[in-house]
């Protein structure tokens, strides 16, 4: 299969010509060269992006899917780390779950007010000691 351009794999990947830039500095993945001012690259990185997508969807950071690969570029994928991954996304279903419900409870709650409904003040004091992770607030200790 002949090489594809920077366009091409941008579009096939579904990600935006920066974003393949960008993991190209990162080191995950390489060009095979130019044609003109487009990079190059083989068919074999829309592998290799699936794979960088799929650990971006269960919550690898990039420096960690970059340990995923071996030096010569073929997948070296910890199961240890994998197995990690999974007890972490099954604490977070459990603690979605429980948002889920107290949300589902405070949205038909007969109290006056939220603030008055003894689910919803259970549900504060979780989210204000940590035992409920909000996206994008750091609790101290985790």
């Amino acid at each position: 299969m002949a090489e594809l351009d920077i366009a091409e794999v941008s579009r096939r990947a579904g990600v935006p010509a920066s974003t393949l830039r960008y993991y190209e500095e990162k080191g995950l993945i390489s060009s095979t060269g130019r044609r003109g001012l487009r990079r190059q690259y083989d068919p074999g990185v829309l592998e290799r992006l699936a794979l960088i997508a799929l650990g971006r969807t269960a919550g690898f950071s990039l420096d960690e899917i970059a340990l995923m690969f071996a030096p010569d570029g073929q997948p070296r994928i910890d199961r240890r780390m994998l197995a990690a991954k999974a007890e972490e996304l099954d604490r977070r279903i459990r603690e979605l779950g429980v948002l889920r419900d107290s949300l589902r409870h405070a949205a038909a709650c007969p109290a006056p007010s939220h603030m008055e409904c003894p689910a919803f003040r259970r549900l504060l004091d979780a989210v204000a000691s940590g035992g409920v992770a909000v996206p994008g607030r750091r609790v101290p200790g985790r």
